[in-house]
């Protein structure tokens, strides 16, 4: 049986789906956010951490050479050097708190590309609260590097066998473990999707990167940027720095997701150009599925961005017209991570390379005094073997 819930709602999108016996689980887990975010001392105690611990402000910084090869002015929000080594840790840091505050004596997560289980992975040790990661057996092979920090940081891996053995099985797994620990564990679900309060939750932990990004872009140019680019996959970081320029109408906000190897083949991850309205994870978004209703495997090079679904934000905001969804194929993103890396001495995760793929497949596009800004949403080190291994170059490791 199932219980559905109208809180978190964007437009249509949202809400809650949940079997029955994890109803009392949301429920604790929304009144105990809501304490939280009224709590001066909760923000005060997460802000300092972001700042003493996890390294913010992160950096805008204008990539002039890259600005060269797009002919427009562009700037990078460099969440790639926060520790960890992705926009990952500021939600982790926030319900790691939460989950401290709740009594909470263990917690769970999902990874993909494993930034996520390193992040949790982090402020678990940090807060001495035991963690266990569970992630699909193909991500944990592409991912050799993360699951190594994980263990090292001591987190449990567990290798999920069923599915697509990626993101979205991993999830599947983390919330059967959840139904049945309710009472000892926390769930930290890594992005900006899934039941009600995830997404709000998520996002209001993300939202420091707009917050920051605005602040900084003002400091340097004393206007609004024309684009601001993110990568898509459930969409955290999207949201992240979308977030402080929403309302700003004349500000284009560009949602990158995974074109794989081209959306007309079928093997792409971009659920919010081309998936159907429907149910997944405890939440009404677009997701890829078949005919009969079923979850379409999805697919990308980048562990990050293969899942079948989108937070429902994104999904109204999408709808709506106020974010533009574009995809960039495999082969744009390792061509863009090959392109950062040589002109400006920095390797963007693969997630990040869709996005700055879509502004070298689209360089005609901009004008000369175009401002973009584009979240670097993590650094690259994870994704060497994976690029080495597509071209071919793996002898030279």
């Amino acid at each position: 049986m199932f219980c559905i819930m109208n809180p978190g709602k964007y437009g249509k999108y949202g809400g809650k789906f949940a079997p029955e016996v994890l109803m009392h689980a949301i429920d604790e887990l929304e009144k105990s956010m809501e304490e939280a975010f009224a709590d001066k001392a909760f923000w005060e105690e997460f802000e300092g951490l972001c700042r003493e611990y996890a390294g913010r402000p992160t950096p805008l910084y204008h990539a002039k050479n890259f600005s060269e090869k797009i002919g427009a002015k562009v700037f990078l929000k460099r969440e790639d050097l926060l520790h960890g080594g992705a926009h990952k840790l500021n939600n982790t840091l926030g319900q790691a708190l939460l989950a401290k505050r709740m009594g909470k004596t263990r917690i769970i997560a999902e990874t993909g590309a494993g930034q996520h289980g390193v992040a949790t992975a982090i402020v678990g040790a940090m807060l001495g609260i035991p963690v266990e990661v569970y992630m699909g057996e193909e991500d944990i092979e592409r991912q050799k590097l993360n699951v190594f920090r994980m263990r090292l940081l001591g987190a449990k891996v567990i290798p999920v066998s069923s599915g697509s053995k990626t993101l979205k099985d991993a999830i599947n797994e983390s919330i059967r473990d959840w139904i049945s620990n309710v009472e000892s564990t926390y769930y930290l679900f890594g992005t900006v999707a899934g039941m009600h309060p995830y997404p709000l939750m998520v996002r209001r932990f993300q939202s420091v990167i707009g917050t920051e990004t605005r602040k900084q872009f003002n400091e340097k140019e004393g206007v609004l940027p024309d684009y601001v680019v993110a990568c898509v996959g459930g969409g955290s970081n999207a949201l992240g720095i979308f977030s402080g320029f929403i309302e700003d109408r004349d500000v284009a906000l560009i949602a990158v997701e995974a074109g794989g190897e081209g959306v007309s083949t079928g093997k792409h991850g971009a659920s919010l150009a081309e998936g159907e309205n429907g149910v997944f994870h405890g939440m009404y978004t677009k997701i890829l599925q078949n005919e009969y209703g079923q979850i379409e495997t999805s697919y990308s090079i980048a562990a990050g961005l293969d899942y079948p679904g989108v937070g429902p934000e994104l999904a109204h905001l999408a709808e709506t017209g106020r974010v533009k969804v574009a995809n960039a194929t495999d082969s744009e993103a390792l061509e863009a991570f090959k392109v950062l890396s040589e002109l400006e001495g920095i390797i963007p995760a693969l997630e990040s390379a869709h996005a700055l793929g879509y502004l070298l497949s689209h360089m005609n596009d901009f004008k000369s005094d175009d401002t973009i800004i584009l979240n670097l949403s993590g650094r690259g080190d994870k994704d060497i073997y994976a690029v080495a291994k597509y071209f071919n170059i793996l002898e030279e490791f």
